[in-house]
């Protein structure tokens, strides 16, 4: 095949059968970061940075302290990240000692073997305490103490940014707005529960001295809400004939 060369030659060489091709240079490769995993073989550093949170529940005459040091990897990189690295429990109270320092050892040696471990919180909020379950400041209700912990855990967790919390769009933040709003409105007139309870004489001589019932409960929503199985607060509203929750927009009916 012929092939017309519009250009001027400058020079030529004559290349034969047995000669091998120059070998093409490859392209320089970058030299890339090396990135720090979480594996159980890290050493733990000198100091940790880490968070205190106090849980006081009515099943204990003492509060708990749940301290939870952090290992800073990468630091100083665009890779850097916090990760969990050891959790404390301390307490006046004596009467669960065994199971408390457990329960640390066994956490503590699974933030440490690295991995996923935000598998930690679902597993400890579903313990459940046979005697029954309480509400913490709030109106939130806790199933147990175990549940506590792993909500204490939770909430340090999404501090650091292992866990994020699913974004509620603007449409349904509106209408959780809006359906809060007629339920407010339908049950303005109607009295509250235990209002047709018999009266203190002295009571109703002096009318002003009364204080007037509240309407809401300690979460800030309608006294009659019951609570929501999704997000275990007093909530959960009858409105349109399906129990919707005012707080997280779960409902019973999609």
């Amino acid at each position: 095949m012929a092939i017309r060369i519009d250009k001027k030659i400058k020079g030529y060489q004559v290349v034969k059968p047995d000669d091998k091709p120059a070998p093409i240079a490859a392209p320089a490769e970058e030299p890339e970061a090396e990135v720090i995993q979480m594996h159980e073989s890290l050493e733990r550093p000198e100091t940790l940075v880490g968070n205190t949170y106090k849980i006081k529940s009515p099943l204990f005459e003492h509060a708990l302290y749940v301290t939870i040091n952090d290992i800073v990897l990468n630091p100083g990189t665009p890779h850097e990240q916090r990760r969990p690295f050891e959790l404390f429990i301390n307490s006046k109270n004596m009467d669960h000692f065994q199971w408390i320092v457990a329960l640390t050892r066994i956490l503590s040696a699974v933030f440490r073997k690295g991995g996923d471990v935000t598998f930690i919180v679902e597993e400890l909020k579903a313990v459940f305490d046979p005697r029954g379950g309480y509400f913490k400041a709030g109106g939130i209700y806790m199933p147990s103490i175990v549940a506590e912990i792993g909500a204490v855990i939770e909430q340090h967790m999404k501090s650091i940014g292992l866990i994020h919390d699913p974004d509620m769009s603007e449409a349904t933040r509106q209408l959780i707005a809006e359906k809060r709003a007629a339920y407010e409105k339908a049950t303005a007139t109607t009295p509250p529960v235990g209002a047709r309870l018999a009266r203190d004489p002295a009571a109703e001589s002096s009318p002003t001295d009364a204080e007037p019932p509240s309407h809401t409960n300690a979460a800030g929503f309608p006294a009659g809400a019951t609570l929501c199985s999704k997000c275990n607060t007093q909530a959960l509203v009858m409105m349109d004939g399906c129990q919707t929750c005012l707080n997280c927009g779960y409902s019973k009916c999609g």
